[in-house]
């Protein structure tokens, strides 16, 4: 294996991570991301599979708690949805870096089409119980869990490095699209039919999603494989070697993860219990709930949108993005336990998705920026892996609050986090300004 630069600002031989463009017309090329052919393809599909994830994200958390009434069983979708990450994220990581990407997500699509589409509609109503839902929700986590890494692994071979940042903020627009509708048509569907006639219509976006990605050219061959393909690695070493990379080479992913762990720890609970918030704090059914859910879409792609112009700034005014973005989320949150009306709730979620937007294009276009091509699947899974276990943590205690002592205190507990990441953001703003002026005095 090559030589990695130990220094936490610099990899092989690319310049340091000061977020300066590598050429003066950067948001001109920018502008022109959506339409170059590949990113366009990738970009069409994903706004395609997220709206479809909208819908069966609402349907499958309505389902439960419809069948149960508890929220801590209804926050067990979400859990089930963690588990794949955290259980097989490091050896998914070696996957992605082995085989080539495009089949890859390709197969994965197409195996969510079935597992959330297909299978429900061949399930009678009377047999599709709460537990068979379970299992068809983990195996689509699964199949997720791989798409993931996969597809932040190969934007760097269609973007340029000084790209990125914009690229995921794009990226994480089709999210924000799939907020907006995908629980509007859920909550409409529910309301007309059931939860599970949705679940079966919604097969069709997995599909048309598979069909964008079929025609993006992406290499045939991985780096990983080309760099091993004559000498023989195990699993296990190339393993060690992506641990190796992010926790001790290049600590700047360690703090990437710990960042990206509190902010998981709250808002996912948050986005998971939303619909028991919803219900009973505000007295919502599922087209109002739906409405929520849009506004924090609305807010997400806002931010997203935004974030697109900030690809070329130095990398501790990004984290500063961070800190502002947090400290915001967690007062909309708390602002939440004094909503006392539906337009008021609808403002603070927009708000929330606002805030809460920032984090993912930055620290994923950061993670992009240092890692080595061999190595990015790897360092994305463990990357994700820390976030997940965060997030499974949250879910499952803040879960546990809103069922013992009520919505406000999980709410509350929510807002709090939130603001303990906005700190931890601010060390590591300052931590990294303060290497990039040391590379820059010594180069």
């Amino acid at each position: 294996m090559s030589k990695i630069s130990s220094h936490p600002l610099a990899i092989r031989s690319r310049p340091p991570l000061t977020g300066l463009p590598t050429h003066s017309h950067a948001s001109t090329k920018t502008r022109s991301l959506l339409f170059q052919r590949d990113f366009s393809l990738i970009w069409w599909s994903q706004c395609i599979a997220q709206v479809g994830d909208g819908v069966t994200k609402l349907a499958l958390l309505w389902f439960v708690y419809a069948m149960t009434g508890s929220p801590i069983k209804t926050t067990v979708i979400g859990i089930l949805q963690t588990l794949p990450p955290i259980l097989f994220g490091p050896l998914i990581g070696v996957l992605v870096d082995r085989l080539p990407k495009k089949p890859i997500l390709v197969g994965m699509d197409l195996f969510r089409a079935v597992t959330i589409g297909l299978i429900p509609c061949l399930v009678t109503t009377e047999a599709f119980t709460v537990e068979s839902l379970y299992i068809l929700v983990f195996c689509n986590a699964m199949a997720t869990s791989i798409f993931g890494p996969a597809l932040y692994a190969s934007i760097p071979l269609v973007v340029p490095r000084s790209e990125l940042t914009a690229a995921n903020s794009l990226l994480q627009s089709t999210m924000s699209l799939g907020i907006i509708f995908g629980p509007l048509l859920s909550g409409l569907g529910i309301a007309a039919s059931s939860s599970q006639d949705v679940l079966c219509i919604n097969a069709i976006t997995y599909v048309a999603s598979a069909v964008c990605l079929m025609f993006v050219r992406l290499p045939k061959k991985s780096a990983l494989s080309q760099e091993t393909e004559n000498s023989p690695v195990s699993t296990i070493q190339d393993l060690m070697e992506g641990i190796r990379f992010t926790f001790f080479t290049q600590p700047m992913i360690l703090l990437l993860i710990i960042t990206a762990g509190l902010y998981s720890f709250g808002i996912s609970a948050f986005n998971t219990l939303l619909p028991v918030f919803g219900r009973e704090m505000l007295g919502l059914g599922p087209v109002e709930v739906g409405y929520l859910t849009s506004a924090l879409g609305v807010g997400l792609l806002i931010s997203s949108i935004s974030l697109v112009w900030i690809t070329t700034w130095r990398l501790w005014r990004r984290i500063n993005i961070l800190v502002l973005t947090s400290i915001m989320t967690a007062l909309a949150i708390w602002g939440l336990l004094w909503a006392d009306n539906f337009l008021f709730a609808l403002v603070l979620l927009c708000l929330i998705g606002a805030g809460s937007g920032a984090l993912t294009p930055i620290e994923w276009g950061i993670v992009q920026e240092v890692s080595p091509p061999h190595l990015i699947g790897r360092v994305l899974a463990l990357y994700g892996t820390g976030a997940m276990l965060a997030a499974i943590a949250g879910m499952t205690t803040l879960g546990w609050i809103s069922e013992q002592f009520g919505e406000e205190y999980s709410l509350a507990g929510t807002g709090f986090t939130l603001l303990m990441t906005a700190f931890v953001a601010k060390l590591f703003s300052r931590w990294a300004q303060r290497q990039t002026t040391n590379y820059s005095e010594t180069n």
